[in-house]
């Protein structure tokens, strides 16, 4: 799934449009930075969205095992 944009309006965050949840799903909101331009900005959601489909496909990498190689290496 992709970002989701939304805004604070009166202390809430209200979303940009209309998105289909299931109940009880769990998002998490990450504040975009002030010192960000447009580009910057659309770059990092690209980058998220990259991720976010990295993951459901299994794309990953075990972070603790990655750090051992790593350090293997020195």
């Amino acid at each position: 799934m992709s970002a989701i944009r939304a805004h604070v309006r009166n202390g809430q965050i209200v979303l940009d449009e209309p998105v289909e949840l299931d109940e009880g799903a769990e998002v998490l909101v990450f504040p975009i930075s002030d010192d960000m331009d447009d580009q910057e900005r659309a770059q990092l959601g690209s980058m998220l969205d990259e991720s976010f489909e990295d993951l459901a496909a299994g794309r990953t990498v075990d972070g603790a095992a990655y750090l051992r190689e790593l350090r293997s290496r020195l």
